[in-house]
């Protein structure tokens, strides 16, 4: 039995994030499904608490027991000391326990870009895993973070490492995988009854971002939805958007702003509490209305959400905007990809038009592109296949990254 350990970010410190969580487990399914022995790595997030809030890591044990992993995760903390070193402190196992996993493990699936060193080193096979396609470069490429070394880099976009793209590749050998969804998990729910297209995400987060000629541009979700601020004015589909709203006079007249041109405002974590009600939320749906962080369409890569394949696997025709050029992704049945307001208006029409029909193309395109144990599949052929790569590229934090709090 092949042994994994999957090294998960900010996802035990972070309990009302449903989204967030499920963007984990499924690569954690995935790799269950194939019958590997899967365990859970995460560093829980710096506080100032003596102890770990242990409601947190209570209510984490749970889901992971829920889920099939209940004895199988590792949380650690690492606190410095008055004489300059640092102190970790193992939850769940013990310290020889948790080294005698990682020592045994065939392979580290590591998503966890600031994960110290000496921790790597105990493995005897290491894989990045890229989550911020053209993020995670541009960071790398400018200098914002570095990325200790790993045998293998799998990225899920699709355009990074290759000819033309506008992504930068950092010196690095990238081996391309798909994100993924478990159809296991998320059944196929269409009903005509359900009313209102739906999403989930981040609204302002002081997400900006750098460029490698020095040039600083906001890539929060609030500048490309406020670009179709006027949808609701053209169309009698009911939209609604779970935004991860703050409490500042800002987030009041931006929630207002879009109250008033008709779309429906709710804070996502009403929906996000668990990831039992985010799963709920999402396949009570009529289907996905969501707009992408303006970096997307800079890189070009044809960047999809995680988010965005739970409806899909859910029997829920989607309508995103447009991040590139694609060699896989549909446009037209199921799953529409939009760049102006006539293609959104056009595409809401057109999925009402005949709605069955595109519910059963959803789940088809979820089945036939994202299936979670076909993607673990791929991971583990490109992980365990291939020679280490060696680099001299500049390759550890992620710690001061932009969190997507509410799934992306």
């Amino acid at each position: 039995m092949t042994t994994v350990v999957l090294s998960a970010f900010n996802v035990a410190s972070y309990p009302e994030g449903g989204g967030h969580f499920w963007e984990y487990m499924q690569f954690a399914q995935g790799l269950r499904q194939l019958g590997c022995d899967v365990y859970w790595l995460e560093s829980l997030r710096p506080h100032h608490k003596s102890v770990p809030d242990a409601k947190k890591v209570a209510e984490f044990a749970r889901r992971m027991e829920h889920y099939g992993l209940g004895g199988r995760f590792i949380l650690y903390e690492d606190k410095p000391t008055e004489d300059g070193s640092v102190a970790r402190q193992y939850i769940g196992m013990t310290e020889a326990e948790a080294e005698a996993v990682f020592r045994r493990a065939d392979l580290l699936v590591n998503f966890h870009y600031g994960i110290d060193p000496a921790t790597l080193s105990l493995f005897r096979r290491t894989a990045l895993v890229d989550f911020d396609p053209g993020l995670l470069q541009t960071w790398i490429s400018t200098g914002q973070i570095t990325v200790p070394q790993h045998d293998v880099y799998l990225t899920t976009g699709e355009t990074v490492g290759t000819p033309g793209a506008r992504i930068p590749d950092c010196g690095l050998s990238w081996r391309h995988i798909r994100p993924l969804v478990s159809l296991e998990h998320w059944r196929a729910t269409p009903s005509q009854d359900c009313q209102s297209f739906t999403t989930v995400s981040s609204w302002w987060t002081y997400d900006w971002v750098r460029d490698e000629k020095g040039n600083l541009y906001d890539n929060n979700k609030r500048v490309t939805f406020l670009q179709f601020l006027e949808l609701p004015h053209f169309t009698n589909q009911a939209l609604e958007l779970a935004l991860c709203f703050g409490n500042s006079a800002q987030d009041v007249q931006d929630r207002q702003l879009l109250e008033s041109h008709g779309w429906r405002v709710r804070h996502a974590h009403e929906v996000t509490r668990t990831p039992e009600t985010y799963q709920a939320y999402i396949q009570q749906s009529r289907g996905e209305f969501s707009c992408a962080k303006p970096s997307c369409m800079k890189f070009q890569g044809a960047w999809v959400s995680v988010r965005t394949l739970c409806y899909l696997a859910s029997g829920k025709p989607v309508v995103v905007q447009h991040t590139g050029p694609s060699s896989y992704l549909p446009n037209g049945l199921g799953m529409f990809r939009f760049s102006t307001m006539e293609e959104a208006v056009g595409a809401l029409e057109t999925i009402n038009s005949d709605y069955e029909r595109h519910c059963r193309a959803a789940r088809e395109i979820a089945e036939a592109y994202f299936d979670a144990k076909q993607v673990a599949s791929r991971i583990l052929d490109q992980a365990l296949s291939h020679e280490p790569q060696t680099t001299n590229a500049k390759l550890g934090t992620r710690e001061n990254m932009p969190v997507n709090l509410a799934s992306e």
